[in-house]
C-alpha cells in the first residue's frame, strides 16, 4: 500500500520542518510513504526545507491557484493508492497519526476520512474552542453527514480519479466533495485518534477573509443557509461569553479577553459578508480570497487547557489526555 501525503504550501517554513519530521517518525504497517509539496510561490525557506526532506515539489502559479486546483495537481503528480492531505501549518500529535487516518480506507469502511484538529497556546483560544466543537474526542466510522476538512484527511485514489475537487470554490472543497460522495453512497469517517496541532498565526483581516471565503463557498454547497445581522449579533455575544467562561474554567491566559472578542467579531463579520456575497467572483475578489459554538461536554475537553506542542526534536509530544493521544518519539 502506497500513501501520498500532499501538502499545499505558501511560505510555511515556520511549521513545515516539524511536520516533515513527524511524517518521517510515523509507525506504519505495510505502508510506503511519499510526500508531495504543491507550492504556490513561497519566498521563505519552504522549498529549501522540502528539498532537504526529499519531498517531490510541484509548482502552481498564484494566477492558477485555487484550493481545489492545487489539490488536484498534487493528486495527479502523486502515485499513492491513498491520498493524504495535511496543511503545511499542521503537525501530527503522535507517530500513529498516519496509520489511524488511513485505516478506515484500508479496511474498506470509508472512502474519505478526516482526523482531529487541536490547538495549543500559540492559537487564539476562540479558535481552539471551534476545533473542540467540530473535532470531538470520539471517532465516528462511518459518520453521519458530509462534514470533512482537508487540513487533515485521506481519500482513496480510485474515488478521486472519478471525483476531482471543485476548482472554482473559494474554500470548503472538502465538504463539497464529501457531499458528492455521500450522494453516491460512499462513506465518510471521522478518526479522533488521527490528531494534528493546527497552528494559525493570522492578522484580523486574514481571519475575516478566511471565514468570508468559506461562507461564500458554502452558498454553493448549502444555499439554504442564510445569515442575518441578528444572527451575527447573537452568536458574537454568545461565543465571546462562552470563550471567556471556558478560559477561566481551564485557567488559560495565553489569549486576552479582547483578542477573543476580536476573533469572534471577525469570524462572524466575515461569515456574514461571505453569505451575502455574489457567487461569481471578479479577479480582484479571487486575489482577496486566495492569498492572503461549543456544548457543555466539549467545554470540558482536556485539550482546552494551557498547552504547548512539543517540538519533534524533544523526546515526547504532550502527555495531556494520553488515552486519546499516545506519546510519540521525535
Amino acid at each position: 500500500m502506497r500513501v501520498s501525503i500532499i501538502i499545499r504550501t505558501l511560505n510555511e517554513a515556520r511549521h513545515l520542518e516539524a511536520l516533515l519530521m513527524m511524517i518521517e517518525s510515523q509507525r506504519v504497517s505495510a505502508i510506503e510513504i511519499e510526500t508531495v509539496i504543491v507550492d504556490s510561490g513561497s519566498i521563505d525557506r519552504t522549498l529549501e526545507i522540502s528539498q532537504r526532506h526529499g519531498c517531490r515539489i510541484e509548482h502552481i502559479t498564484r494566477e492558477e491557484f485555487s484550493f481545489g486546483r492545487s489539490l488536484n495537481r498534487g493528486c495527479a503528480t502523486s502515485t499513492g493508492d491513498i491520498l493524504v492531505f495535511v496543511s503545511g501549518h499542521c503537525v501530527p500529535a503522535n507517530e500513529t497519526w498516519l496509520q489511524s487516518l488511513c485505516q478506515p480506507l484500508i479496511d474498506g469502511r470509508a472512502a474519505y476520512s478526516y482526523g482531529r484538529q487541536i490547538g495549543d497556546d500559540s492559537n487564539n483560544y476562540s479558535e481552539r474552542r471551534i476545533f473542540a466543537k467540530y473535532y470531538p474526542d470520539t471517532s465516528m466510522v462511518p459518520q453521519d453527514g458530509y462534514f470533512c476538512n482537508n487540513a487533515n484527511s485521506a481519500l482513496s485514489r480510485d474515488v478521486w480519479e472519478d471525483n476531482h475537487f471543485d476548482e472554482a470554490l473559494t474554500g470548503l472543497e472538502d465538504m463539497e466533495l464529501a457531499k458528492r460522495l455521500t450522494d453516491q453512497g460512499y462513506r465518510i469517517a471521522y478518526v479522533a485518534e488521527a490528531s494534528v496541532f493546527h497552528h494559525h498565526q493570522e492578522s484580523w483581516s486574514q481571519v475575516r477573509r478566511r471565514f468570508e471565503r468559506e461562507a461564500l463557498a458554502l452558498q454553493s454547497i448549502m444555499p439554504e443557509v442564510q445569515l442575518s445581522r441578528w444572527d451575527v449579533l447573537h452568536w458574537v455575544v454568545a461565543s465571546i461569553l462562552g470563550d471567556w467562561r471556558a478560559a477561566w474554567h481551564n485557567n488559560v491566559t495565553s489569549t486576552s479577553r479582547i483578542d477573543m472578542l476580536r476573533y469572534r467579531w471577525n469570524q462572524y463579520v466575515g461569515a456574514y459578508r461571505g453569505n451575502h456575497e455574489h457567487r461569481r467572483l471578479s479577479q480582484s475578489a479571487k486575489v482577496r480570497f486566495f492569498y492572503p459554538h461549543v456544548n457543555e461536554r466539549t467545554a470540558q475537553d482536556g485539550w482546552l487547557g494551557s498547552l504547548r506542542r512539543t517540538s519533534p526534536h524533544e523526546s515526547q509530544q504532550p502527555a495531556n489526555q494520553g488515552k486519546k493521544f499516545p506519546s510519540s518519539s521525535g
